[in-house]
């Protein structure tokens, strides 16, 4: 088919005229429909459009049309349906009709003075993923804007304790970037029931280029949502948090009442001979090959980064999508912000329907330079894998896994004294430089950290899964590549749940708030760890040791310890690289239960993390050797060289 190479797809406002543009080869007639409202009634005015070139239809409509809705009404053979513009900015509740905005009236107030927070590397760093829903829900948040985008922007915001919550509190935690979950209009909640509990994750896409009007203080008014999700951006950048947005390209809600179907029948998705391919486990995946699929895809991420000044884009599934296209992503955000983060799960829930080789899967990360992958080898390598409940890693008990944990620390990059042989599983470097790995212990899939140690652990103490807690974080926060982690899990966050034969809930996308929402009132219990991630994340940001860019620094500066004790990891990063102050930085990880004595390089050391302890000033001193308690993280600057 034609493809079309235009940027003034869908409804471009202006006061005295609104020019409206689709892409729709196969359609034989198509008739815009003017709505005084985004729901019910008539339409007040029908009008033609005119087909044009390379499968274009077009209309110019004069005066003010900014607020009407509209939708399309394509025929394609003797089928006419009603559709919602694909490039839709705006829509009406539950996103049924799309909406002429005039997009600058919905900045708020100096938002074209806003400015992405200072960022350089991808290494720099520290993503923290939560629902928007999740943060401000529960009401020990003390946050008045209970579930929407305008709970990101209240301050001073406290639990009954006096501690703070929501971003007074990401703030403090240090942190770099937020991850939102999908937050574009999605399909399984309905707008026109606001004051009712209903949740879902948000992996079902129905118009890409809206924000979800469940977030919104009101879904009825297209450009309330518009606004209020800037407001959010605004105020995370004013604290100098980074906004990160959960993309789902991967697949759509369905196949048949998707505006994708109804607007091209069948080229948005793949087939495998007669039957939709099904790589995302979803019932459908989109063709991203396909040029006008793939234009839609890097169309929609620039707009969320121009027009809402989103700094970096999660795909899910990024594996379905091929090459190209994602490259194509990575080009286009080079030219409006280099430092616009792209990375997804390098993987697909399916066989999808092009060649591995095609693939954005982890094992190609090195045809994708600038784009990230999670790392599922440091997941899995810290607590087990996830989809053996039970399954035990490095922190909370299972043996031999000292390589893994080595894999782990370089960010997934090649080093020459990793014995990849022993190591298991066919472990072999996979990311070009380790800005390419995203290292995370937990996210919304699966157990959340705390609650996978609780069922892997269950005859442990409390106590000694929190050690297990904070040397899985230790190890997150010092290795080399990006780290990632849970909203909540520097807090010891549980999914509990009565539905399930475990206790926990580790599919919690439509589970109730009661599951999934942050349980604020829990922060003075879990103090001590809290500090421990903050800690870690301030030691972190202040030594570029642990942030190296590329692997042949990994490969010149970190050198792995020899002749340790079983379930001991140790290395020294030498040479000051990536602008580092200290001399010399040793990092002790023993999963052990007993203490293991270590041997240091000459000099004099001082101790900046230990098992109760984490952050940039002294706590101890040491020479010769250092006593590492059992199932904890020790960290050391050289001060005095020998």
């Amino acid at each position: 088919m034609l493809a079309y190479d235009g940027n003034d797809l869908g409804a471009v406002y202006g006061k005295t005229k609104t020019a409206f543009k689709v892409w729709a080869p196969t359609a034989s007639e198509i008739k815009i429909n003017l709505y005084e409202n985004g729901d019910g009634g008539s339409p007040i005015e029908i009008i033609p459009m005119e087909p044009g070139r390379k499968g274009i239809w077009f209309c110019e409509k004069k005066g003010d049309l900014n607020g009407v809705y509209y939708t399309y009404s394509i025929t394609i053979g003797n089928r006419t349906n009603e559709t919602v513009d694909l490039y839709a900015r705006a829509t009406g509740v539950n996103g049924n009709r799309g909406m002429v905005i005039d997009l600058a009236a919905t900045n708020p107030e100096g938002f074209e003075n806003d400015v992405r927070p200072a960022f350089e590397s991808a290494t720099d760093a520290v993503i923290y993923e939560i629902h928007v829903r999740d943060l401000s829900i529960d009401a020990s948040s003390g946050i008045g804007n209970a579930g929407k985008f305008l709970g990101f922007t209240e301050i001073g915001t406290k639990n009954s304790d006096g501690l703070a919550t929501g971003l007074d509190h990401i703030k403090d935690l240090g942190v770099t970037h937020i991850q939102i979950l999908p937050s574009f209009e999605y399909a399984t909640v309905d707008e026109t029931k606001p004051d009712t509990a209903q949740f879902n994750w948000g992996y079902d896409p129905k118009n890409y280029n809206v924000p979800e009007g469940s977030y919104s203080t009101d879904p009825y008014h297209g450009k309330v949502r518009v606004r209020e999700m800037k407001q959010m951006v605004q105020a995370l950048h004013a604290n100098g948090i980074r906004v990160n947005m959960d993309v789902v390209f991967n697949h759509t809600y369905d196949i048949e009442e998707s505006w994708f179907q109804k607007t091209v029948p069948d080229y948005y998705y793949r087939k495998t001979k007669d039957r939709y391919s099904n790589a995302s486990g979803c019932g459908n995946e989109t063709a991203s090959e396909h040029a006008m699929m793939r234009k839609y895809i890097v169309d929609s991420v620039v707009y969320w980064a121009t027009e809402y000044h989103i700094d970096g884009f999660r795909f899910d599934l990024m594996a379905v999508h091929d090459i190209d296209t994602m490259n194509a992503v990575r080009a286009a955000l080079n030219e409006v912000d280099p430092s616009i983060m792209v990375y997804g799960e390098g993987w697909t829930a399916g066989k999808a329907g092009i060649s591995s080789s095609r693939q954005a899967l982890k094992c190609n990360m090195a045809k994708m330079k600038g784009i990230g992958a999670f790392s599922d080898d440091i997941r899995d390598a810290i607590k087990g894998n996830v989809f053996d409940a039970r399954d035990k890693g490095f922190v909370n008990g299972k043996t031999g896994m000292e390589e893994k944990i080595k894999f782990s620390i370089v960010g997934a990059t090649h080093h020459p004294q990793i014995m990849y042989a022993k190591s298991g599983n066919g472990i072999k470097s996979w990311a070009a430089a380790p800005s390419q790995s995203i290292n995370y212990i937990s996210c919304h899939d699966n157990l959340t950290f705390w609650d996978k140690l609780a069922i892997s652990n269950a005859d442990d103490s409390g106590e000694m899964r929190v050690k297990m807690n904070r040397l899985g974080s230790a190890i997150l926060l010092t290795s080399q590549g990006v780290p990632f982690f849970q909203a909540g899990e520097e807090m010891l966050r549980s999914k509990p749940s009565n539905k399930s034969d475990t206790g926990y809930d580790e599919n919690s996308y439509a589970s109730p708030d009661s599951v999934n929402s942050i349980k604020w009132n829990n922060k003075a219990k879990v103090t001590d760890t809290y500090e421990y991630y903050k800690g870690l994340i301030a030691f972190r940001k202040a030594h570029g040791a642990l942030r190296m860019t590329t692997t042949k620094d990994i490969q010149k500066n970190l050198v792995f310890m020899s002749g340790l004790d079983a379930n001991v990891v140790a290395y020294t990063i030498s040479n000051k690289p990536n602008n580092e102050t200290a001399e010399k930085i040793t990092i002790i990880f023993n999963a052990n239960k007993s203490a293991v004595n270590v041997k240091l390089l000459p000099g004099s050391w001082n101790i900046c993390v230990n098992a109760v302890t984490a952050g940039t000033a002294s706590i101890g001193t040491a020479k010769g050797s250092v006593l590492v308690d059992g199932i904890s993280a020790m960290v050391l600057i050289q001060v005095e060289a020998p």
